[in-house]
């Protein structure tokens, strides 16, 4: 019997009746159930936040899966470092259970990386309950809301409000977006981040100044600005995974799920056979249920318990762009509302560039996707008749495709219109499968997928989930002027090219750098880098700096310079060239951390190289453009 858990019950329904599923909906936990007690809280967040706590090594973490036997298994094995399944984990060791997680790649490494950034509860969603009389997606909008303001409070450093401004070019959008971003100020009730406002076209231009005011045969009437959240995805993911691992759980990145082990009479899953990528040897793990955290790549998982089981995901192709800072100001985002075929595009700052997408598009499951050239074309196209900028393609710095792993409906046509509700079920027994969903509402999911590998491995936790008020690993006691203690003690020391050392001021944008990727643990990457003469920046025109590599390296499970470049730094995404130019150096810490011959270190910089090539920026591109020179 399949069993399904979905919050949407009218899309879950029509999915569970495809597939042959019976819909369960779980009981709601009590506030003692939920909480768990105040001193286990107080006892976990002590132990995650202990200043001079560290991660254990990846050796320990592998021994600790070895150790799992078939007489003493884990509680739960997650497969998949994404957010979600990065998610479980935490969960799941809060919870007091005996976890193991293993992700192929790196924490983050596919759609987990590649999203539009923004903690959203969804403004077209809201448009559509309202319009389709959907409740469905009302609930939806209401859920992710509540999640939005937990996921900031829990990670503020990697966390922030955005204001976000829709141009509207008649006085029927202005009331039209007013009464609209009104509703969805009312939705968020007591978790609004800010209220939303309408501004005239002559402020909207003040705070936005390459909006364009004339064009088309239109003219800006003026502008509606809410709010709603932005992080620092992959950096929010590797803090996922590394607070599960401080939790006790074993979280291993570069270990790849190749079989699943079934029990003797061949029902029941009971472990997974792991293949550890970085020395190719295998081992066994074993585990009373396993958790199927895959993202797009999850129907493979299944497939290996049941080669006859049905594909549930329909993956969908969100593609990206960065642009130069001057597209878009410091503290503001814009939204187009509807393109020309009915999407939504976002253009928002982020860290210190402009991220603009996203496309929806039928694609296929590939391990590194890349960006067609037109879905670049359409992104250019959707901005460049709201700004007053010469969109150029040329100025692409960095382009990447996610795909997203959507649970799909039968009934659906196309992707967009199907829900992003997720979905826990168990086909297998001893294997949960979670699907679907989005960034914003990981951490109930999570709590969905850890309630359901309870009660089908009929699980003893110590406490109810806690995870709806516990802060991620450098999110305890940091605060948004922290990085003035990095600029007032520290210094970045710096070997030149004659290999003399040198001093350097801890620059205001090399420490609120620090202060946000790292949080309350940034003094420790600026420690590296004032005492190990590691203070160069890695990159002309960037914040990053030589001591990040060597901290990731022994505190963050940072591998390969892939890791570095994508993961724990964002350069890679946030321009493909400058990543390219910063591999050497890297790469040459790294060696130095993880003990790299020189073989290694050459296969590192080609892995690297390839990675760099399926990011579409305008230096490693084929294309012509005849509108955007």
């Amino acid at each position: 019997m399949t069993r399904l858990r979905r919050l949407g019950t009218t899309v879950g329904a029509a999915v569970a009746t495809a597939y042959g599923a019976q819909l369960l909906l779980s009981p709601p936990l009590s506030s003692s159930e939920r909480g768990g007690g105040g001193s286990h809280l107080a006892a976990v967040r002590q132990k995650i936040h202990d200043p001079f706590a560290a991660v254990p090594s990846r050796e320990v973490q592998r021994s600790s899966l070895i150790g799992a036997s078939p007489s003493s298994p884990l509680d739960i094995l997650v497969i998949g470092g994404g957010a979600t399944g990065s998610g479980v984990a935490l969960d799941a060791a809060t919870r007091g259970l005996r976890v193991g997680l293993v992700e192929r790649e790196d924490f983050s490494s596919g759609t987990s990386s590649r999203s539009t950034k923004l903690i959203h509860g969804g403004v077209r969603y809201l448009e559509k309950a309202v319009f389709k009389l959907d409740y469905g997606q009302l609930k939806l909008v209401f859920h992710a809301l509540e999640e939005r303001k937990q996921v900031i409070d829990n990670a503020p450093h990697l966390c922030h409000a955005l204001p976000c401004m829709t141009p509207c070019f008649d006085w029927f959008e202005v009331v039209y977006y007013w009464i609209g971003l009104k509703m969805y100020d009312l939705v968020a009730g007591a978790r609004l981040l800010h209220l939303s406002r309408y501004y005239s076209a002559k402020e909207s231009v003040e705070l936005f100044p390459t909006l364009a005011r004339e064009g088309k045969d239109r003219s800006l009437r003026g502008t509606v600005v809410y709010y709603d959240g932005q992080m620092n995805d992959a950096r929010l993911n590797v803090g996922l995974a590394c607070t599960a691992a401080l939790a006790g759980a074993a979280v291993l990145n570069h270990a790849e799920v190749v079989s699943l082990l079934k029990d003797d009479v061949g029902e029941k899953i009971i472990g997974a056979r792991i293949r550890d990528n970085l020395t190719g040897k295998e081992f066994d793990t074993y585990a009373k249920v396993i958790v199927n955290a895959a993202g797009p790549f999850c129907d493979s998982v299944r497939k290996m318990a049941d080669k006859n089981a049905r594909d549930m995901i329909c993956p969908s192709s969100g593609v990206h762009i960065i642009l130069p800072d001057y597209y878009s100001p410091e503290g503001m985002g814009l939204i187009v509302p509807k393109t020309k075929d009915g999407r939504v595009v976002f253009m928002l700052p982020w860290l210190g560039r402009t991220v603009a997408g996203t496309t929806d598009s039928n694609t296929s499951i590939t391990f590194l996707p890349e960006p067609h050239e037109d879905e670049i074309q359409f992104i250019l196209d959707a901005i460049s008749d709201y700004l007053n900028v010469n969109v150029r393609r040329t100025d692409v710095l960095s382009a990447w495709s996610g795909i997203r792993p959507l649970a799909m409906d039968p009934t659906a046509k196309n992707t967009e219109s199907i829900s992003r509700d997720h979905v826990v079920f168990e086909d297998h027994p001893g294997l949960v499968t979670i699907t679907g969903g989005k960034w914003t509402t990981y951490r109930s999911m999570a709590e969905d997928a850890v309630n359901a590998a309870i009660k089908s491995g009929k699980l003893t936790p110590a406490n109810g989930c806690i995870t709806n008020n516990l802060r991620i690993v450098g999110g305890e006691g940091w605060d948004p002027a922290s990085f003035t203690v990095l600029s007032q003690q520290y210094t970045r020391m710096k070997v030149t090219h004659r290999g003399k050392v040198v001093p350097g001021v801890m620059d205001t944008a090399s420490a609120k750098h620090l202060s946000h990727a790292y949080g309350a643990l940034a003094e420790r990457v600026a420690a590296i880098a004032q005492n190990e003469n590691l203070g160069k920046r890695l990159a002309h025109g960037y914040p990053f700096l030589e001591a990040e590599v060597a901290y990731c390296a022994r505190h963050e499970y940072c591998e390969s310079a892939v890791d570095f470049i994508a993961r724990r730094s964002r350069l890679a995404f946030l321009d493909t060239d400058a990543a390219g130019r910063a591999l050497p150096r890297v790469i040459q810490i790294l060696a130095v951390e993880h003990k790299w011959d020189k073989s290694r270190q050459k296969q590192e910089l080609q892995n690297a190289k390839e990675f760099l090539e399926t990011f579409k920026s305008s230096k490693n591109a084929q294309f012509y453009d005849g509108k955007h020179n």
